[in-house]
């Protein structure tokens, strides 16, 4: 047996694993582990190849995880939990409401640009969902909302975290294919503000139409005013971390840190407890240790894969297709899109990006390609981003897509009163505005690859 058969078989046993319900950091690490020690095996003997295995896999989540970039990750969490246990949720939603009430199904509009403003200091798409299921539904449906409705804003509003920086998933995606956090970041900015609008221009016709989502009108312009105070140290922060990565400021980490303190210092200000302080601790450390544990698992997998030679088969295979190259990236966007539907985003991409990337990168024509020479118009440091926003985008759009469509059941979960197939119902023409917003990005890649270009 060669070592490549034996990739292709752990590699199978590791997708049966994870569709029986087995978490991907042990199934990957499981699977890695036991590869290892059967291609050192192979070229061996049993007994040294089972400890050279065990010892490498052994050093590999310490001298992986150790990097300085990792230590982004605990910061843009602590941001997010910090701002919802300050209340800062539901100033965003009350001032969204006030200032885009009157639109039809306003209120619902309001949701996805508070979602979106979240989205800017949270990084977490399903935290995102469960805190505006709290907030945003109650109000809706006292509104005259219709459940679903009210319920698929919120699923699919949640998604907007995953692209609107800091994104922990851009951040991740950035550390595996050794890319700028600070550009993948940036980038994801314009298509975030992309989606929201799409998902606006949805809302509103839908409402037009249908007529079951009531404008709210009656607001003065003063008390538009008096909600814009609450919403300021979400645009201080936004504004810390964004002006940090564009200007060459700071690192990633040192402006996570920052508006940690800032939100920090702002949350103490308003009344925040020691006892909402240590949840928002605790959720960060839960959150942080199940993104490092992940990440750990699959590390062990991605160095077998390597001894295996599978990245490099699935790159050749990939670039000797006959299609256009437009033609494979369609088709390599459309299998995650499968895949999405039995894996959560996170794993989704850890496992696959080790594989998949390699392949993309030569189907442009390498990683020190130009513009002018490549198949995509874009030098390979661009590709790499932009592919990065297609990837972290089809991760959205299997958050609100059957079977696993994470931030639906969040959302059923939060309100048990709609059923999560109504929640599925209603994200249906949500699924069609992020159809619309990954073919705009496919037609118009500028809209990912302008901001990270004008970065000093």
């Amino acid at each position: 047996m060669t070592p490549f058969e034996v990739g292709l078989i752990m590699t199978g046993i590791l997708l049966v694993l994870v569709m029986i319900g087995v978490r991907v950091a042990f199934a990957a690490a499981l699977t890695g582990l036991v590869g290892l020690i059967a291609i050192f095996s192979l070229r061996m003997g049993f007994e040294k190849g089972f400890f050279v295995a065990l010892k490498m896999a052994g050093t590999i989540p310490h001298s992986k995880s150790v990097t300085y970039s990792l230590s982004v990750l605990p910061t843009f969490i602590l941001i997010g939990f910090l701002a919802f246990y300050a209340g800062f949720t539901k100033q965003l939603f009350e001032a969204s409401k006030r200032w885009l009430g009157w639109m039809p199904g306003g209120m619902a509009v309001g949701t996805v640009f508070a979602t979106a403003g979240f989205a800017a200091v949270s990084g977490a798409s399903v935290a995102t969902a469960a805190v505006f299921a709290r907030v945003a539904i109650p109000e809706m449906l006292a509104a005259g909302y219709s459940k679903r409705l009210a319920a698929s804003v919120v699923a699919a509003g949640g998604t907007l975290a995953s692209l609107i920086p800091p994104s922990a998933i851009l951040v991740i995606y950035a550390i595996l294919v050794e890319q700028s956090v600070g550009k993948l970041l940036i980038a994801g900015f314009l298509p975030g503000v992309f989606s929201a609008l799409i998902y606006v221009a949805i809302i509103v016709g839908i409402s037009a139409w249908r007529g079951d989502a009531p404008p709210i009108r009656g607001y003065t312009f003063k008390q538009r005013m008096e909600s814009i105070p609450g919403t300021l140290p979400i645009v201080a922060v936004v504004g810390i971390i964004f002006s940090s990565f564009f200007f060459g400021l700071a690192t990633p980490t040192e402006a996570g840190s920052l508006g940690a303190f800032v939100v920090l210092i702002v949350a103490i200000a308003k009344g925040m407890r020691f006892k909402q302080l240590g949840q928002a601790l605790h959720e960060t450390a839960k959150l942080t240790v199940m993104i490092f544990t992940l990440i750990w698992g699959v590390l062990v997998y991605v160095r077998f894969l390597g001894f295996a030679g599978l990245p490099d088969a699935f790159r050749d295979f990939i670039v000797a297709l006959e299609f256009s190259p437009w033609m494979v990236m369609v088709l390599i966007l459309c299998a995650y899109a499968v895949l999405g539907m039995f894996m959560d985003a996170i794993g989704m991409l850890i496992l696959t990006l080790p594989v998949v990337y390699p392949a993309v990168m030569a189907l442009n024509g390498g990683e020190g390609v130009s513009a002018a020479d490549s198949a995509f118009g874009m030098s390979g440091e661009a590709c790499a981003i932009w592919f990065g926003i297609l990837v972290v985008k089809m991760a959205e759009l299997c958050l609100i897509t059957p079977p696993i469509g994470l931030n639906c059941f969040v959302v059923s979960g939060v309100r048990p009163d709609i059923p999560v197939q109504e929640v599925f119902r209603g994200c249906v023409p949500f699924f069609i505005a992020d159809i619309l917003t990954i073919g705009g990005l496919l037609a118009f890649p500028s809209i990912i690859t302008l901001l990270p270009s004008l970065m000093q």
